[in-house]
């Protein structure tokens, strides 16, 4: 069996927490930044879990991570 190639737009925006579930960032973070407030800037920083509808998706456009 040949092994499944890893998709290049997935492996630069998810990584894998120790649980097996998919790390993601925030949108809305790049530009137009003055009228977003300090909290929600600061906020936009952290990461967050991807939502259960789409890790089990992710899991198979990343499999060696």
């Amino acid at each position: 069996m040949p092994k499944i190639k890893t998709h290049s737009g997935a492996k630069k925006r998810f990584k894998m927490s120790k649980n097996g579930k998919p790390i993601r960032a925030h949108a809305n973070k790049s530009h137009i930044l003055t009228k977003k407030n300090t909290k929600r800037k600061r906020n936009l920083r952290k990461t967050s879990v991807a939502d259960t509808t789409n890790q089990k998706q992710i899991k198979r456009l990343i499999p060696y991570k």
